[in-house]
């Protein structure tokens, strides 16, 4: 059973479903709530026949929907316009009283924020990550307890947490993260139990996925994978509109696919995976072999010194480039993806990245396949945050991926 495709704006997807579709009522629903939603936090006011005419819903379909997200508190009404003759419209907003934590975990600091419910940030704070996880539970509590302080008055909807591991949702417990060192940790039942809110989390790439989705304007790319590069590879992978997390959240590890057995170790205890020869990492190791000092240096500080002329940052970089593509074709030719995001430092300077990622990749592109459209978003830390806020706005908007 199958479902009816109608264009509207661009860039955009009305689904609505056969009359004997059935059990993908739920589905389209969700697609089409997503869709008002995204519309009224992206044209804010606007009108109920003006979102019927963008995204082609009947505007019986539209009222419900609206009404909906008022009755939820998500969205309120705003001024009235005025119109020659004829009913006046009310035009509708999202509702700022409704404010979100985001927590970004990561091996070396956290970043903790504030941000209403259109992602917009208000408060920030850098906290260093303790080794020791119930330590890391405190140091939370005293920073959300801090950037909260400004929102008296408003609604804390919930908590929003991204890791650079992968979370089972079934047991509450970080079940595999090689960079940060927690093992087997239930990570959320002590945050819920402090802060009496509703707290969610998710693996990095994943939430980057959510963020991608909410905030990219992307509706109508249902096959998308996001490829976070930092200390180590993170993959989120939405496959027909609908993000994947396989058994126990495993899903997407293809960081930790060895590309070499007889590859440098990995933190997660094997040899040669894809992100001892494509991270951050990796190039700094490269620039080390080549005889360069790094005491001190960052990925960013490599970046820039390879933009000023310094060859062996250079290669380095074109040798992370390289193994980058090489691990992208594995995306590539097992999942065919429209669309592979690109998120971390390394964006600073896709100019010289992409050309050879593609390269490497339409190199193995087989008979009757296509090489994505590659994207690139310089993080700064923001699409991790974004994708905790996406977390918290699908799971009180009712809308599942």
């Amino acid at each position: 059973m199958g479902v009816i495709v109608r264009t509207a704006a661009p860039e955009m997807r009305v689904i609505e479903p056969k009359r004997s579709q059935g059990a993908s009522n739920d589905l389209v629903r969700d697609i089409n709530r997503r869709l008002v939603l995204n519309l009224i936090r992206t044209r804010q006011p606007i009108s109920r026949a003006h979102l019927a005419r963008l995204c082609g819903l009947q505007r019986s379909t539209i009222s419900l929907i609206v009404e909906q997200l008022i009755d939820e508190s998500w969205v309120i009404n705003g001024p009235v316009g005025r119109l020659p003759r004829g009913r006046r419209p009310t035009f509708f907003r999202l509702n700022d009283d409704r404010v979100i934590v985001g927590v970004d975990i990561r091996p070396v600091q956290t970043t903790v924020a504030l941000a209403d419910a259109n992602g917009k940030f208000t408060s920030r704070e850098v906290i260093a990550t303790p080794s020791d996880p119930k330590t890391a539970v405190d140091a939370l509590l005293r920073s959300i307890q801090h950037v909260t302080k400004s929102c008296r008055g408003k609604k804390l909807e919930g908590i929003g947490v991204c890791l650079p591991g992968r979370f089972n949702q079934g047991s509450d417990r970080l079940v595999f993260s090689p960079n940060l060192k927690w093992r087997d940790f239930d990570l959320r039942t002590p945050l819920m139990k402090a802060t009496g809110v509703a707290v969610e989390l998710e693996n990095a790439a994943n939430a980057c996925v959510l963020a991608t989705v909410w905030f990219e304007h992307l509706e109508g790319c249902r096959n998308l994978v996001v490829v976070t590069v930092s200390e180590g590879i993170g993959t989120g992978i939405l496959l027909n509109g609908q993000l994947v997390r396989g058994s126990n959240g495993m899903a997407g590890e293809f960081g930790h696919v060895p590309i070499d057995s007889t590859g440098p170790v990995c933190g997660c205890g094997r040899r040669g995976c894809w992100e001892v020869y494509a991270s951050n990492r990796a190039a700094l190791r490269y620039y080390h072999e080549s005889g360069a000092s790094i005491d001190g240096l960052s990925f960013p500080d490599l970046l820039s010194r390879a933009d000023h002329g310094d060859i062996r940052a250079a290669k380095a970089l074109d040798s992370m480039a390289h193994y980058l593509g090489r691990g992208m074709r594995m995306i590539v030719a097992g999942l065919a993806p429209e669309r592979i995001v690109v998120i971390g430092d390394l964006t600073r300077s896709w100019n010289r990245f992409r050309p050879v990622i593609e390269a490497a990749v339409q190199d193995q592109v087989r008979p009757g396949g296509a090489i994505p459209y590659f994207d690139a978003t310089g993080e700064g830390g923001v699409a991790r945050l974004r994708g905790t806020v996406a977390l918290i706005l699908q799971k009180g908007c009712g809308v599942s991926f």
